[in-house]
């Protein structure tokens, strides 16, 4: 009996040349639609001729067929199948290639109809590609056009390999598996549903992880925003898990900003930042917050980077920069740093950047949870203490307010001049925070102001503020000992302000 390949795809790359060479090792190719059109002067036969029923329901209808899930199903091994199909003269498949009507490319498109989408939900094919796994010991499946050489390698030398099958076999349940989970993510409108189904596609394998003895790999979503992954790379090295990290931290950050913006990130924690009436400016100011933790760190702009801010960067040791674009004469400067990646990535709402869920991996499990969205106008502002904040003090509150957000808890952070110039993330007590911030600060503390991501449970940290000359304080609110820190404040002739709202972020 002639081998048989039932070729019906939506990507079409290389189908013609992998058709023409399964006739050439034997096989009779069964089509349907336009891939038969295109097919058919290699010798292939329409499905039709193969169910002798037309395609009906405008195309819903026709693989859905004892003559073609008959012959993929049928196990060779097995005498009472070979005599079932035998019996109603079905031949078996034993290559089923598929690949899915193009549902995502179809959401992808602007003001698309519903009913547009749901016509782009695939029946047949999934059938197939799952009947063509289940039966892998006799049949290989193949989604990927990728795999069309290895096939067609195999078969000059005898036959696809048991060991080929599985892996085509499992490729294809998470072929289907990542098509039904776009569909369900696109029509599930439940915050939290009964079941989380997504997926992501590889981008790439990364050289290790946060350290040598871990592998790691990047990937990406099937429905791209823009996003450290979708950045483009003009220069440099490929990027590391921990560059990654750091890059996606630093972007967030510099994207809270409509002024012009730049933040340095170090560890996944902003270790300078700057804003300024020119990028130039920003950068400064960037730079001289902590020049001694943006040694080795990464940069962004959100703005794009001049000469001055490319020659000011290329006397330190930088693993990334990241900026909308760039000008030809701080390309040429920042490109005679071998290992020095220089991304390029427009800026886009914070709002873009903000989308969808938080996600963290947990032993048997995941957490999830909207992603901190709240900013300085989703505060309610009071001031509870006796010296109200200048003008001054308010402007530099909303600046130390947005990028507390960013700080590891427990975090402290100092600010002043359009810039912060202490910053203590990650303490197990609010107070040890508040101190790392005032020693980083040092001098530059007097007259600034001093942002908590959350409540003060006791006036330590006002006290400790006091004494290096901080004029106003910038925190939650909520404790049941609030009026100690404000009696605190109003003892050493400290502004407080109180927002109402908490920035943990562990």
């Amino acid at each position: 009996m002639k081998k048989q390949a039932l070729i019906s795809v939506s990507d079409k790359r290389g189908v013609e040349d992998f058709a023409i060479g399964l006739v050439r090792h034997g096989y009779q190719v069964i089509s349907t639609g336009g891939t038969y059109e295109l097919l058919k002067k290699h010798g292939a036969i329409n499905i039709s001729d193969v169910t002798n029923f037309p395609e009906m329901l405008d195309g819903r209808v026709k693989t859905l067929h004892p003559a073609i899930h008959g012959g993929i199903l049928a196990m060779r091994d097995n005498p009472s199948h070979m005599e079932a199909i035998a019996a109603h003269s079905i031949g078996t498949i034993d290559i089923v290639v598929v690949n899915l009507y193009p549902f995502k490319a179809t959401i992808q498109k602007p003001n698309v109809a519903y009913e547009e989408a749901v016509e782009n939900i695939d029946i047949g094919g999934p059938a197939m590609i799952r009947s063509a796994a289940k039966n892998h010991a006799h049949v290989a499946v193949v989604v990927d056009p990728e795999d069309y050489d290895t096939i067609l390698n195999e078969l000059s030398t005898g036959e696809i390999t048991a060991d080929t099958k599985q892996a085509l076999m499992a490729k294809a349940f998470r072929h289907t598996a990542a098509y039904d989970a776009i569909i369900a993510g696109y029509f599930t409108k439940e915050l939290y549903p009964e079941k989380l189904t997504f997926t992501y596609e590889k981008n790439q394998t990364l050289r290790y992880g946060e350290n040598p003895h871990q592998q790691a790999a990047l990937y990406s979503d099937p429905l791209p925003v823009s996003s450290i992954v979708t950045a483009k790379k003009l220069h440099g090295k490929e990027l590391s898990y921990i560059n990654i990290g750091d890059a996606d931290a630093a972007l967030a950050l510099v994207r809270e900003f409509d002024t012009p913006a730049v933040v340095a990130v170090k560890h996944y924690c902003p270790c300078g930042v700057g804003i300024g009436d020119t990028i130039a400016q920003a950068y400064d100011r960037a730079y001289e917050a902590d020049p001694v933790s943006i040694f080795g760190g990464i940069v962004a702009f959100n703005r794009e980077v001049d000469e001055y801010c490319a020659a000011k960067m290329s006397e330190i040791f930088l693993e990334i920069i990241i900026a909308p674009s760039y000008t030809e004469a701080a390309l040429k400067i920042l490109t005679k740093k071998k290992n020095l990646r220089l991304l390029q990535l427009e800026a886009s709402p914070k709002d873009e950047n903000n989308h969808g869920q938080h996600i963290v991996s947990i032993n048997g499990g995941l957490l999830t949870q909207e992603k901190d969205r709240h900013g300085f106008a989703d505060a309610t502002l009071t001031f509870p203490t006796k010296k109200k904040p200048t003008e001054d003090e308010l402007r530099t509150a909303q600046f130390a307010w947005t990028v507390i957000k960013y700080v590891k808890s427990n975090g402290i952070l100092i600010a002043k001049d359009n810039m912060t110039v202490g910053i203590g993330p990650g303490q197990t007590n609010r107070v040890g925070a508040a101190k790392i911030a005032i020693s980083g600060a040092g001098e530059r503390a007097k007259g600034a102001v001093l942002a908590s991501d959350a409540m003060f449970p006791m006036p330590d940290t006002v006290e400790e503020a006091a004494k290096a000359g901080v004029t106003c304080i910038i925190q939650t609110g909520g404790s049941l000992r609030d009026q100690d820190s404000i009696d605190a404040c109003d003892k050493h002739g400290i502004a407080m302000i109180l927002t109402g709202v908490r920035h943990f972020k562990h």
